[in-house]
């Protein structure tokens, strides 16, 4: 492959290259010649250092042109762009993937995705239109809300698969505390347990003066608020009396 030229008319053309960098970047001004690329036949690229503090490492690139057998350069392009080890943005990451664990706030709404795999519809009887038999509509809306049921959507197996390895990861068998504590919680009598299917693994905390208190706590979980951790009594027995039969008090009325 053939290697391009550089052309001694457009290597000239730096001066013309610099005006034109210097109408684009208007007051941040056009610093040093950074040296020229050769693009391909008749085709060069000046490029000049940037000064403005925010764009550390950028350059401004003025790319000239000839037609054959003419004697003078075109501005056809010019850009900013960044050089060697210049300050760049950080990489774009979608909102739903910057989202993390406790970022809901007061006020904030999170969609909910229609495919989330954590969630899997519920039975809700909605799907027994009203108008066709409102009597049997009613007594299966009756049943579901009996039933306890009644949501749109309901966790699934997946949604409570993480969930539990999620708050197993903090409030197992296997932190400090739970080493250090006189029982585990699912023998504490402020140990409330949860229903469903994760209630046979995790319950919550009551106790105020446990670190956990309103916090989900697994069963084979532990702390030093243990309800079973009973103080002994500390009340010491008072002394025998003593009587002083040696000396003789005075007469109160002498």
């Amino acid at each position: 492959m053939a290697v391009a030229k550089r052309d001694a008319t457009l290597m000239g053309a730096q001066e013309q290259a610099r005006a034109a960098a210097a109408e684009q970047a208007g007051d941040w001004g056009v610093g040093e010649w950074l040296g020229a690329d050769v693009d391909a036949d008749l085709v060069l690229t000046h490029n000049f250092a940037c000064l403005h503090p925010g764009y550390t490492g950028w350059r401004w690139t003025v790319t000239v042109m000839r037609v054959p057998r003419a004697r003078t350069a075109t501005i056809a392009e010019v850009d900013l762009l960044p050089g060697d080890g210049a300050l760049l943005a950080p990489a774009w990451v979608p909102w739903s993937d910057r989202l993390q664990a406790g970022d809901v706030r007061p006020g904030t709404v999170l969609p909910t995705p229609e495919s989330d795999p954590r969630l899997e519809p519920g039975y809700t009887g909605g799907g027994l239109a009203a108008d066709e038999d409102p009597a049997e509509w009613s007594q299966t809306r009756a049943l579901v809300a009996e039933l306890g049921l009644g949501r749109e959507r309901v966790l699934s197996d997946y949604g409570r698969c993480t969930a539990a390895d999620r708050w197993m990861a903090h409030v197992g068998p296997d932190d400090l505390s739970s080493r250090l504590a006189p029982g585990e919680c699912v023998m504490c009598g402020y140990f409330v347990r949860l229903s469903g299917a994760l209630g046979n693994l995790f319950g919550v905390c009551a106790n105020e003066y446990s670190p956990f208190d309103g916090r989900v706590v697994s069963v084979d979980h532990g702390c030093g608020g243990h309800s079973d951790a009973v103080g002994e009594s500390e009340a010491s027995a008072l002394a025998e009396p003593v009587f002083d039969t040696i000396t003789i008090d005075a007469p109160i009325f002498d």
